[in-house]
């Protein structure tokens, strides 16, 4: 696995060094990854040098730096998951030069559908939920009455699926689930 990334992360690194600001320039890449806010920063330098890694806001505002000793090169992911969404420039400087590529941070994507499935024995309902990548979403259920009886907050990564035992729920219940952009499905079941 790790030579497959190595060798991805190479083929990208040639195919972009045409696009370099000069003979001799660092090369820059960043590459999204499966979860949102995820970015790997691939770094080839043209002599070891100390490397200046910095994260500009769409303000320009600098929001991280970071120095590294004595490199020719690296790979890094950088986390912007406890970031405001938006546009960011991630910049590269060395002994010869400096590159940039902007990258957009999106915070997690809605939850796609949600059913509530009732299934045998009695008292029993499937929750399911088709989600792309990694998502918080709330579970509250609420009794006959509107009484709360279960509320929980799960992260998920991909689709999701569980069984709720609700042989003991006064009434017709209702799942309310919500994600973290804040949609909310109501089902009544």
């Amino acid at each position: 696995m790790k030579t497959k990334l190595f060798l991805a992360a190479l083929i990208v690194l040639i195919g972009t060094s045409a696009f370099a600001s000069g003979p001799g320039s660092p090369r820059l890449v960043v590459i999204g990854q499966k979860n949102p806010g995820i970015f790997k920063v691939i770094y080839e330098g043209s002599a070891i040098s100390n490397v200046k890694l910095t994260i500009l806001n769409g303000a320009d505002e600098i929001v991280f730096a970071e120095t590294t000793k004595n490199v020719d090169g690296f790979i890094r992911s950088v986390n912007f998951t406890k970031m405001e969404p938006g546009e960011y420039t991630i910049e590269i400087a060395d002994k010869a030069g400096k590159q940039t590529q902007k990258v957009v941070y999106t915070e997690y994507a809605p939850v796609q559908n949600v059913r509530i499935s009732k299934i045998a024995p009695e008292g029993k309902y499937l929750l399911s939920v088709t989600n792309s990548g990694v998502n918080q979403i709330n579970v509250r259920i609420f009794d006959g009455e509107d009484n709360l009886v279960h509320e929980k907050s799960t992260e998920i990564n991909g689709n999701f699926g569980l069984v709720y035992n609700l042989k003991a729920v006064e009434g017709v219940p209702t799942f309310e689930v919500s994600d973290k952009t804040g949609v909310i499905h109501n089902i009544k079941h």
